[in-house]
């Protein structure tokens, strides 16, 4: 309970192919100061299984993803014991500096993790997992995932994997081809 408000640093660089965007650090995680490290937490493992990393890395290891090109922040920066605990003023805020950060670092892609969150944050109730049509500040290509906590473990591991292929895929297509739309 002594991490309830800390925070995590942002491990954001400019020009990322992905910057992916958590809810909001839960207490263990602001307790070791590391993102996505609570144990049962699915993030590394999925991440790994989708082919973003060559081995399974654990939080702990976290910084070996901006060579990669890859970066992690949160919607709203505090930690709570649980998500729900955000208010809905909590996310619009956070959506807004999310933006703020895309327009400063521009990474090709967004990916939140937080399905219900991002509806929140952005006002779009409608939006399912999966690629979203607009740009996420003008900027970056978004992407709308599941929350990977062990909390919404209703969600199988298998459709988060392949929602996170599937990202991998239009990152690498675009890395062959940087006029999207353009390259078979």
């Amino acid at each position: 309970m002594a991490a309830r408000g800390k925070t995590v640093p942002d491990l954001i660089a400019p020009g990322l192919r992905v910057l992916f965007c958590g809810i909001n650090p839960g207490l263990y995680t602001a307790a070791v100061g590391h993102h996505f490290a609570r144990p049962g937490n699915r993030f590394w493992p999925a991440l790994h299984r989708a082919g973003f990393t060559p081995g399974l890395f654990s939080a702990f290891e976290e910084e070996k993803l901006l060579p990669r090109g890859y970066g992690i922040v949160n919607l709203v920066e505090h930690a709570t014991a649980r998500a729900d605990e955000l208010s809905a003023e909590d996310l619009a805020r956070g959506g807004r500096g999310l933006i703020e950060k895309i327009r400063l670092y521009r990474p090709r892609f967004c990916a939140v993790l937080g399905l219900g969150a991002y509806r929140t944050a952005f006002a779009r109730p409608e939006a399912t997992p999966g690629p979203r049509p607009e740009k996420l500040g003008g900027v970056s290509r978004l992407w709308v995932l599941p929350s990977p906590s062990g909390i919404n473990a209703s969600y199988p591991m298998e459709d988060l994997v392949g929602l996170l292929r599937e990202l991998k895929i239009a990152v690498d297509r675009e890395d062959c081809c940087p006029w999207p739309g353009t390259c078979s």
